[in-house]
């Protein structure tokens, strides 16, 4: 007796014979329960599961069959160790019991759910089939062990003795533990690689445009950050180019929205086609591509603008017409043009539109730093003033229960009307604040406005959590949750009023740094949020091990559902991967009744966007609370 059958006596009162089977059923159990600890793939946890019942636990020939559901009812082999000789295909098994290939151990065990043993194979008028091609490869008993996950009968699991009378119950008791294993060993794969193509489907959709398969600006601004360094290293230039197509709203008009379509999709292989050295080929929405070259200076860019330009004057064909295009072309260099991936975008794309206005074809950027840098830094003394003065503005956007179709919160934003430049948006105030360093105080000012506003809302009667914006600066200052509690004293805030919301991608800069500061947060009280889930490289499991209660799928996601069932499966791969992890879901961008309709099929949680309301100043949702038809179910409403 070895080690392993020590630590695993067989019961008292058996035969020696019977001990052997006991023991030799032990071997293959443990044997097949760490294969399937570093299984990968189900072929190979079924072929090495296989061996190990041949090789370990000494039995002449193991199995797996899959129960298909055509008009035979087959039975199809996937996986076999042993001496098989081609006694599968020499034999056929069906689970169909009006077959009498149907009525052996596989077709019984199928139908039955329960393991079917027949011990002498020379005898048993069930096996009258298989009975010569079994007996001249040395079987003399087999077992059918049902293959079960949740409620789809797998298949089964075929085991050949060389001996007759074999598979008795205490042998039969350890085999179908086995099985049982093997089953969850399978269950475990499938939902391991099925949350891997969701997740790594959710990447693509964050990084690649589903309609024409090309870079989105997102990963467009990787590669240029990522060409900046390697032109650093090197000490050498390269120009990034963008595109818009002229009158592309004509083409829609014209043509209808399916052509413009078929004119973008066009677009990408011709450019590839014309620039194969280019090192991206990227879609900016709308009408606007950008083409990013690895190498080379002005004149290089120029050779590439007036080779798109040719490669356009071939008309592209649109519902059978030869549909002429053109298009106005921006250029930027580095280093000449700006250090960073947003100024060269920026001054190409300002390039772009003065080469649009002056019917130029393409134009190199010459707006030169100077009048830019003047303006940012008088934008940043003014936002100064205004943050410390407290001329911003609080908005808010209401978030609704899908189930109720109730106001559930809203999300907190900031708004500036600058006394000579109007309305500063948003897409230049949020990456001045970063860049400037002014983002910490820009917070303060939205946490204490939040929360005042959430103090306001309580004494009128009205509770509403109210989500503020936090960047991965402000969690790093270690006066931060030191602020946020004097705030919650201040005003009194009652538990869960406030919410934080984190950006995916900030999050993914040092999530184990912050785990501490989050957990202080949660404990609190304050519910934590994943904001635009999808635009950054996690996956739902491992934000799983932070104290996240809540995920918000990005817009790009959720506004082409109606009309892309590839973004529509995106969405409900996410929703289920994150309801499995206990997580609620946000939907942004949700902008009409047929989108929260979806949304409330796939079993999503609370949505916000234009179909609910636009962004609004926060001091007028108790108004807004009163008249709407989402209003009216809020706690204290």
């Amino acid at each position: 007796m070895d080690a392993e059958d020590r630590a695993n006596p067989a019961p008292s009162g058996l035969a020696a014979a019977d001990m052997q089977r006991v023991h030799r059923a032990l071997r293959t159990l443990s044997a097949v329960n760490r294969a399937m600890q570093r299984a990968a793939r189900e072929d190979e946890l079924l072929e090495e599961m296989c061996g190990i019942i041949v090789n370990t636990g000494g039995y002449r020939l193991a199995w797996v069959g899959y129960a298909e559901q055509d008009a035979k009812k087959s039975v199809r082999p996937v996986a076999n160790a042993g001496f098989e000789g081609g006694f599968l295909a020499d034999v056929q098994v069906t689970w169909d019991e009006a077959d009498e290939r149907g009525r052996g151990a596989a077709g019984s065990a199928i139908r039955s759910g329960q393991p079917h043993v027949i011990r002498n194979i020379l005898t048993d008028p069930n096996f009258t089939p298989w009975r010569e091609a079994a007996t001249r490869r040395g079987f003399a008993s087999v077992i059918g062990l049902p293959l079960r996950i949740e409620n789809e009968m797998l298949g089964a699991l075929m085991i050949y003795a060389p001996e007759p009378d074999a598979f008795d119950a205490p042998e039969v008791e350890l085999l179908s533990e086995l099985a049982d294993d093997l089953c969850y060993g399978i269950s475990s794969l499938r939902s391991r690689i099925k949350q891997r193509e969701a997740e790594e489907a959710v990447r693509r959709m964050a990084y690649y445009d589903s309609g024409t398969g090309l870079p989105n600006r997102a990963l467009l601004r990787e590669r240029v950050e990522r060409a900046i360094a390697g032109a650093k290293q090197r000490n050498r230039p390269f120009p990034l180019l963008l595109l818009d197509i002229d009158r592309f709203r004509e083409v829609n008009d014209a043509l209808g929205y399916g052509e413009g379509d078929r004119l973008l999709q066009q677009m990408g292989p011709r450019l590839k086609k014309i620039l194969p050295q280019a090192d991206t080929i990227a879609y900016l929405g709308e009408d606007e591509f950008a083409v990013l070259l690895a190498a080379g200076d002005a004149e290089a860019a120029l050779q590439a603008a007036r080779a798109i330009m040719t490669a356009l004057n071939e008309p592209f064909e649109l519902s059978g017409f030869q549909v002429d295009v053109r298009a106005s072309i921006g250029i930027s260099l580095f280093p000449g043009h700006g250090s960073d991936p947003d100024a060269l975008i920026l001054r190409a794309d300002d390039a772009m539109h003065r080469a649009k206005s002056a019917n130029a074809g393409f134009l190199v950027y010459s707006g030169g730093p100077g009048r830019e840098h003047t303006r940012r830094l008088a934008l940043i003394g003014d936002l100064i003033r205004a943050i410390d003065s407290d001329q911003l503005l609080l908005y808010c956007q209401p978030k609704v229960d899908i189930r109720s179709g109730r106001i559930c919160g809203a999300e907190a934003l900031v708004r500036w009307r600058h006394p000579k430049h109007g309305m500063v948006s948003l897409y230049e105030l949020i990456p001045l604040a970063e860049q400037t360093g002014l983002i910490k105080p820009l917070t303060h000012w939205m946490l204490g406005a939040a929360l005042r506003q959430c103090h306001e809302w309580y004494e009128n009667g009205l509770e509403v959590p109210l989500a503020v914006n936090v960047s991965m600066r402000n969690l790093r200052d270690p006066a931060f949750l030191e602020r946020i509690n004097g705030l919650l004293l201040t005003w009194g805030t009652q538990p869960g009023q406030l919410q934080i919301e984190l950006t995916e991608s900030a999050l993914m800069e040092d999530p184990a740094g912050t785990l501490e500061v989050l957990n202080r947060l949660h404990g609190m009280g304050i519910e934590l949020f994943v904001d635009d889930f999808g635009t950054g490289y996690s996956s739902l499991s491992y934000l799983q091990k932070l104290p996240i209660d809540t995920i918000k799928i990005d817009q790009s996601f959720v506004k082409d559902m109606t009309t892309n069932e590839d973004s529509a499966n995106i969405v409900r791969s996410t929703i289920e991967l994150a309801h499995n992890l206990e997580l609620k879901v946000v939907a942004e961008g949700v902008e009409s009744r047929e989108l929260f309709e979806r949304l409330a099929a796939l079993g999503c949680d609370v949505a916000q966007g234009y179909y609910i309301d636009q962004p609004f100043p926060a001091e007028q949702l108790k108004d807004w609370h009163a008249r709407s038809p989402w209003g009216g179910n809020a706690a204290g409403g």
